[in-house]
């Protein structure tokens, strides 16, 4: 039986150091900066490739693993297949006994309606705003870096290359690309 860690970050400027040293007991942490939300995480996506039968993961949050209940019980689910449990050290929450198993459905669950409620405020707010006349949304940083991006076209740059120079995204270069096709 190994103790598999898994350590994540939204942003480059958050720290991984709290969750690294509480999951200093496991044989091997992966870790990564990416936000929740995104589906794409590839240290999570080899984590699971990893873990085999008798295994635990262990993470310190519930919402340094997934975001939503959907994703969470996907996640769960596998490592059941896989016999491998699962281990929220802030929670307490072990899936090797079906109380854990009920826990982390109902606290994901729980989870998702307190994320939802969050961005319904949120929107909420920023409508309040609009309305008054103080929100005006942020400043469209990708397409203030057309001229540079066609300039780089011109030259012969493949997409990524674009991207990269102008510190934007492959797919706001081809946004960009596409704005002045019309």
């Amino acid at each position: 039986m190994a103790l598999v860690g898994y350590a994540r970050v939204s942003t480059v400027g958050q720290s991984l150091d709290t969750q690294l040293q509480a999951l200093t007991e496991c044989n091997q942490v992966f870790q990564e900066t990416v936000s929740g939300a995104s589906d794409d995480r590839p240290q999570l996506a080899q984590l699971l490739a990893y873990v085999k039968e008798g295994d635990v993961v262990v993470v310190t949050k519930l919402d340094r693993l997934a975001r939503n209940t959907r994703h969470l019980l996907e996640i769960s689910e596998y490592l059941q297949h896989k016999q491998v449990t699962l281990r929220i050290l802030n929670l307490g929450i072990d899936t090797a006994t079906p109380t854990g198993k009920l826990m982390l459905t109902m606290i994901g669950a729980i989870a998702t309606f307190e994320r939802e409620l969050m961005l319904e405020r949120q929107a909420e707010g920023i409508e309040l705003a609009k309305q008054r006349g103080a929100y005006k949304g942020r400043k469209p940083t990708a397409m203030a870096k057309g001229e540079e991006v066609l300039s780089l076209v011109k030259r012969g740059l493949p997409r990524a290359e674009i991207a990269r120079q102008t510190g934007i995204s492959i797919s706001s270069v081809q946004r960009i690309l596409r704005a002045t096709e019309r």
